[in-house]
């Protein structure tokens, strides 16, 4: 097939939803033909921010890149619902096309019905990762493969949730250090799904870059966040963000994860009339150096026993690091980001935390939550208005498709 037989097949699979199930899957088919593009990584260019809009990041592997992945500056989140006549070989057909965009424009190559490739070039190190919401697996007849049984958060007493950033069945999560590259690769998967799928919700996100003095970013509340998490290619992060094989785990998710994604309003306000103290005594821990309080280094263990002179214990029994602590070895990796969407017409400012987890078990997340939300200091300051958990299957190796461990069976 020629390349601009190539294309054609996959416009006409884009633009007829309604077509029949043979003709998208051969469509999708054809427009993975032969090419898949390869692994290579651009020259390095001599200027260095010419060499950070041209970084790279590996789309093809045993596990989904933007997970493990070094946080970049910018994220953008994407929940779609699917349309009712989509049944599973039009979603199979689906998932192999946006793969073939996402593997071409994390390598700054255009996807194939890309109208502006100039704006393919400098990828900015994009990462864009898939995962599907418990729904999915029931509309597309798959309720017997999911990771964990019919599955939702649970609701918390301090949530107030709002249904428009809220659940989903497919997640497409983009990031990247320049934003131009992340609103391309936004609307290049907006223009393959929307014939199949509705949005749902979208999301953005920010998050400062490392610095010389800690690799831990700030979020909008000023503290270090993140500091707890474990470390990408040690043996804990892989214990707790990878879901292993198991007679309980699906072979089809063995490499995978669970996603968890959580829009937190903060009230800012209410968060500046705090002098720092209490701020640190909220949080246990010190809002210069992150800290915990009676230690030195941000990476301290924190002493839970510790007392002061009077027998009050020095990390408050519901400062957040308390609370989230775990004694029976509950964790989760945590990929955050911050979020503005600007002040209200009051001038209350409506920004927050884009609270994103990766965890093996859905019940790693809710164990560490549910201590939150009964007890922690924080609550006060912020207020959950979006909740949603979706699947995150393994990567695919060259030639191959994300989810198609599940979806190809």
């Amino acid at each position: 097939m020629s390349a601009s037989e190539n294309q054609l097949s996959r416009r006409r699979l884009l633009g007829y939803a309604a077509a029949t199930t043979g003709v998208a899957a051969s469509a999708a088919a054809g427009a993975m033909g032969g090419h898949m593009i390869s692994q290579r990584v651009r020259p390095q260019p001599t200027d260095d921010s010419e060499m950070a809009s041209q970084r790279v990041e590996a789309f093809f592997g045993p596990h989904q890149a933007g997970i493990a992945t070094d946080p970049q500056a910018h994220a953008l989140l994407l929940a779609f619902d699917l349309n009712e006549e989509v049944d599973l070989e039009r979603f199979m057909a689906l998932m192999r096309i946006i793969s073939d965009d996402a593997a071409r424009l994390t390598q700054g190559q255009p996807a194939l019905a890309d109208n502006d490739p100039t704006l393919a070039k400098n990828p900015a190190g994009l990462t864009v990762t898939f995962g599907f919401g418990p729904m999915l697996f029931t509309k597309l007849g798959l309720a017997t493969q999911l990771p964990e049984g019919p599955v939702r958060i649970p609701g918390f007493d301090i949530d107030r949730l709002d249904v428009q950033w809220t659940d989903g069945d497919l997640i497409v999560q983009l990031c990247a250090d320049d934003e131009l590259a992340l609103i391309h690769a936004q609307r290049m998967m907006v223009k393959d799904l929307r014939a199949f799928m509705s949005v749902r919700w979208a999301q953005r996100g920010f998050r400062p870059l490392p610095t010389v003095l800690s690799d831990t970013p700030r979020n909008v509340m000023g503290q270090l966040d993140g500091t707890s998490n474990p470390r990408p290619g040690t043996d804990e992060f892989s214990q707790t963000v990878w879901a292993d094989a198991a007679p309980d785990v699906p072979e089809w998710f063995t490499g995978g994860t669970t996603m968890v994604v959580r829009r937190i309003r903060v009230e800012l306000d209410e968060w500046d009339r705090l002098d720092e103290v209490g701020k640190e005594l909220a949080l246990g821990r010190k809002m210069d150096s992150g800290a915990p309080l009676g230690g030195t280094a941000e990476h301290d263990e924190p002493d839970f026993a510790a007392r002061k002179e009077g027998g009050l214990p020095v990390i408050p029994t519901n400062a957040h690091i308390r609370r989230a602590h775990s004694d029976d070895g509950a964790r989760i990796f945590r990929r955050s980001y911050n979020f503005d969407a600007g002040p209200t017409a009051g001038g209350t400012p409506e920004a927050g935390l884009l609270f994103v987890s990766f965890q093996a078990r859905l019940r790693q997340f809710v164990a560490i939550q549910e201590r939150l939300a009964e007890a922690d200091m924080l609550n006060s300051y912020t207020t959950p208005v979006g909740s949603s958990v979706f699947f995150v299957p393994p990567g695919c190796e060259y030639g191959g498709w994300v989810g198609q461990t599940l979806l190809d069976r």
